[in-house]
């Protein structure tokens, strides 16, 4: 069977020859190394810019800058589950959720329907869920919505 390492060869079609220039003007490529003569692409280090348009007011400078981003004054929720809420006794409030780690950040809680509650908890929170809110009450529970 032999060495098969030995008999590796790339397929046909998948490399090609590196044009050598600069190499005299018997190789083809010799004198201006296919760069045409003199100019601002002739030059070492030549060439513009991505986006440079030959002195003309570039796109991205003509076109109107408008409009408004609401992401500096979003709300953003931090989300509970009542699985979560399901370890818990007695008054939850965002403060307990903090201490028991369930929450990030301080900051507005949402509490949603994921999971079973079966024992009667008081909740406090600035947001509830419709299928949240119907379990904590069917369970003897009560909600309490923070402003």
């Amino acid at each position: 069977m032999g060495n098969l390492l030995s008999k590796l060869k790339a397929n046909k079609g998948a490399t090609h020859y590196q044009k050598r220039l600069g190499r005299g003007p018997g190789s083809g490529y010799g004198g201006t190394s296919t760069k045409g003569h003199k100019g601002q692409f002739a030059r070492t280090g030549g060439g513009v810019r991505p986006g440079f348009e030959g002195g003309q007011k570039p796109m991205h400078m003509r076109i109107p800058k408008t409009g408004f981003s609401n992401v500096d004054f979003e709300v953003v929720f931090n989300i509970v589950n009542l699985a979560q809420l399901e370890k818990l006794t007695g008054e939850v409030t965002p403060e307990v959720l903090k201490k028991k780690k369930y929450v990030k950040r301080m900051g507005p809680v949402k509490i949603l329907g994921n999971g079973k509650l079966t024992k009667a908890l008081t909740v406090k929170a600035h947001k509830f869920s419709a299928s949240a809110k119907a379990a904590i009450e069917k369970a003897g529970g009560k909600i309490e919505i923070i402003n």
